[in-house]
């Protein structure tokens, strides 16, 4: 393992010095499972410092990948850098990405101030890869402006996006669907921002209407989540957008909900890893042989499985 934290060091110090070929190893590394512990990164840059972190979500077909592809275009004409984390749905041979994403934002692909990176969902609910939050922090570290994390469209459980970015923008249709519609998605709840995507097509304006009345049935709204209309294939309404994004950044700042949300994904965080761990335990212990005499006694009916969970609680205990 040491030998491994030093190849890391140097990979972590290659990718600060702008070798891409490094900053992929890394992010290879976390992805199999390595967590990345490095001393560099162990100090964040904080909430205030950080990148502006930006979750881009919505159904499949919406134009997310070109949007994305249209903002970066956006923050690289003001000469600020951006790095992409971008979900992909899981190859069903490979389990790997399928890099549909990639290949839409191939454009950037020699811009220095551009990092792309797609993930394999692997079957993973809410369309997020586990190994998301360390690369976060990883890109943080290396102080891009601006994290992008563009997710696929798994419906209900996409809500699981407004865990990891400070500012979610949801990304609809002109038609998108009624209210009910909306809310059974949990969009409504989560969204900072919405996009009208391909709002040359008929509708987009009735579409905007329903969203204002369903965002004046929300109660206590200190920020009102913007709306805006974009063409993503001909970039119209991308200036628009990034200004609302940067808005929204200033209002987390001014009213100190930025550090809130980093102290909650911190909690989320270590809870997870925590969870990971008595897993990972329970399931060595019940596996062994005191464990399958356990699940004997069940079955022979000398413990009842709650006796029976009970008892493996208390080993566990022992050694966590």
């Amino acid at each position: 393992m040491t030998d491994r934290n030093h190849n890391a060091d140097q990979l972590y110090s290659d990718a600060k010095n702008g070798d891409r070929r490094a900053l992929g190893r890394l992010i290879s590394l976390i992805e199999s499972g390595y967590l990345f512990k490095l001393n560099q990164v162990k100090s964040h840059p904080g909430a205030q410092n950080g990148p502006v972190l930006v979750g881009i979500t919505g159904a499949p077909g919406a134009g997310k990948s070109t949007l994305t592809s249209q903002i970066i275009s956006s923050i690289r004409s003001a000469n600020e850098t951006v790095a992409v984390i971008a979900i992909d749905p899981s190859s069903p041979f490979t389990g790997g990405a399928i890099l549909g994403d990639r290949i839409r934002m191939s454009e950037h692909a020699l811009d220095s101030g551009v990092y792309i990176r797609s993930f394999a969902t692997r079957g993973k609910l809410g369309g997020l890869a586990s190994a998301v939050p360390e690369v976060v922090k990883l890109l943080s570290s290396l102080l891009y402006d601006f994290v992008l994390i563009e997710t696929v469209g798994v419906g209900q459980i996409e809500v699981e996006i407004v865990g990891q970015a400070d500012t979610t923008v949801v990304v609809v249709n002109p038609g998108w669907g009624d209210s009910v519609q909306a809310n059974k998605a949990g969009l409504m709840e989560i969204a900072d921002i919405f996009v009208i995507n391909k709002s040359d097509r008929p509708g987009a304006n009735e579409t905007e209407r329903d969203l204002k009345a369903m965002l004046e049935l929300s109660s206590n709204l200190d920020w009102i989540p913007p709306i805006c209309q974009t063409v993503s294939t001909e970039g119209q309404g991308v200036d628009t957008l990034l200004e609302k994004i940067k808005e929204h950044r200033s209002y987390l700042e001014k009213t100190g909900i930025l550090q809130q949300k980093l102290v909650q994904r911190t909690k989320n965080e270590i809870l997870s890893l925590i969870n990971e761990r008595i897993v990972l335990k329970t399931n060595e212990f019940v596996d062994s042989k005191f464990g399958n005499e356990l699940i004997d006694s069940v079955i022979d009916g000398n413990l009842d499985v709650f006796a029976a969970s009970e008892i493996v609680l208390g080993e566990i205990n022992k050694v966590i």
